[in-house]
């Protein structure tokens, strides 16, 4: 099974995957853009200020990044429960200069055809994402500012729908256990090791 942790960024995915590794001791955890070795490389580009990116230059090297994802990780691991922080998701969401067909077309054709199995998004209410961004240092995609990554929660939630993939929607301000428990409900727990 192939589960996606989705949100935007500061929505505490990354805090859910380490809470995770305790639960699912057998899963395959991974992550979007950059773990693989090319991955490392685009996401350095992608993730620089002074590089300057045409949207579909941008879109690009994320499709790079995930087709080598999908055939180093997805195709390897087929058989485990894999559980990433992002997918295509977040992808065809970053990638808003282009309409859902042309996106969807060009995610699968770099997945070969691989779709989560089940999507967990953690969502942030607006006042609780400002708190968020105020007490840290932002990167290159965080200083595009509150709107775009409101933005950015709700196109999540659409392409989702969309892609007709099973899926909850967590509020991200939740205590963090709470919030693990609703994840490990949702994967099953016939998947933990004890």
């Amino acid at each position: 099974m192939y589960v996606a942790i989705e949100g935007i960024d500061t929505s505490g995915k990354s805090t859910q995957i380490q809470a995770l590794k305790l639960f699912f001791k057998k899963a395959i955890f991974t992550f979007e853009p950059g773990a693989t070795n090319l991955g490392v490389r685009l996401r350095e580009i992608l993730l620089q200020d002074s590089i300057q990116l045409d949207s579909r230059a941008e879109m690009l090297l994320f499709l790079a990044d995930r087709a080598q994802h999908a055939n180093e990780i997805l195709q390897s691991h087929a058989n485990n429960l894999i559980i990433a922080d992002r997918s295509l998701i977040s992808g065809m969401a970053y990638a808003k200069d282009f309409d859902f067909d042309t996106l969807k077309t060009f995610n699968l054709f770099a997945t070969q055809g691989i779709l989560p199995n089940k999507v967990i998004i953690l969502e942030l209410q607006k006042d609780d994402l400002q708190k968020r961004l105020n007490s840290k240092g932002n990167d290159k995609i965080e200083q595009r500012g509150l709107e775009y990554l409101l933005s950015l929660q709700e196109r999540i939630k659409s392409i989702t729908q969309k892609l007709s993939l099973e899926h909850r929607i967590i509020n991200a301000n939740l205590p963090k256990d709470s919030i693990t428990k609703q994840i490990v409900d949702f994967i099953g727990k016939e998947n933990c090791v004890v």
